[in-house]
């Protein structure tokens, strides 16, 4: 099985990195990409080679969040599809979040929106400390609903309120600080500082990681199904607002929104 818009490689200790692999577009998600991401991450949860998973970016960055022709087919989409296409998001990031091996991030460049939510369902993540991260979605008049169980808890709410309704941009310091990043590096570490995050994992009984991830799972916040559904109803709701209407207009005919104050 091959995919368009992500790569799966596993070497002959059982590292799979998986990486998304739309450069040109700064690995903004497209439905595609979602689809992609949804298939390799069932097929890593099976095969029982895999030891340790790598996520990162081909580029400059790691996801510049939702792609433009997906968000404008957002836009023109009734309710209802535009649930299904947050649904489809909901279950790839639920199934990253559920995945039966250590996940390690590999961020550099931009990370934001749903890219902040892929670096949340990580165990680890390593960035690079020029990164540049933002939950940009108020800017549009929308809200980070689908991604906000995962960034919740892994910031927990205090440090996400200072974060997720202002849609101002960070650095690799502050997003250690805010808990969503766990180690930060120069470029020319990036790579060494993953391998020395892997390596502990290769002298570890597999199950005996992946039953540890499930408990620290079941022992943290409780993100249900219910809980997801709420965030999609909540997305489709402020789709369907004033605000939501004009900031996406000004987005897509590059001006600014009527809210802006100079």
């Amino acid at each position: 099985m091959s995919f368009e818009t992500i790569s799966l490689v596993t070497d002959s200790r059982g590292i799979a990195t998986l990486t998304l692999d739309r450069p040109e577009k700064h690995n903004s998600l497209s439905a595609q990409m979602i689809e992609d991401l949804t298939a390799a991450t069932r097929r890593i949860a099976a095969d029982d080679s895999v030891r340790v998973v790598v996520l990162t970016g081909a580029g400059a960055s790691f996801c510049a969040g939702g792609d433009l022709g997906w968000m404008r087919e957002q836009f023109q989409a009734d309710r209802e599809t535009r649930m299904t296409e947050a649904r489809k998001l909901a279950m790839m990031l639920k199934g990253l979040n559920e995945l039966p091996k250590p996940l390690i991030g590999r961020v550099q460049g931009q990370a934001f929106g749903g890219g902040v939510g892929m670096m949340s369902v990580c165990d680890t993540v390593v960035a690079v400390d020029t990164a540049k991260f933002g939950l940009t979605e108020v800017r549009l008049g929308l809200i980070p609903a689908t991604i906000s169980p995962y960034v919740l808890a892994r910031m927990g709410e205090g440090k996400a309120r200072r974060v997720f309704m202002s849609a101002r941009l960070f650095g690799s310091e502050e997003a250690k600080d805010l808990d969503l990043v766990s180690k930060v590096v120069s470029e020319t570490d990036l790579d060494q500082t993953i391998e020395r995050e892997i390596k502990p994992y290769l002298g570890a009984a597999p199950a005996a990681v992946a039953a540890s991830k499930v408990l620290a799972r079941t022992l943290g916040p409780d993100i249900t199904d219910e809980v997801i559904e709420d965030t999609i109803r909540r997305l489709a709701d402020t789709w369907e607002t004033p605000e939501a209407q004009e900031g996406i207009s000004a987005f897509f005919e590059k001006r600014k929104p009527g809210w802006v104050v100079a």
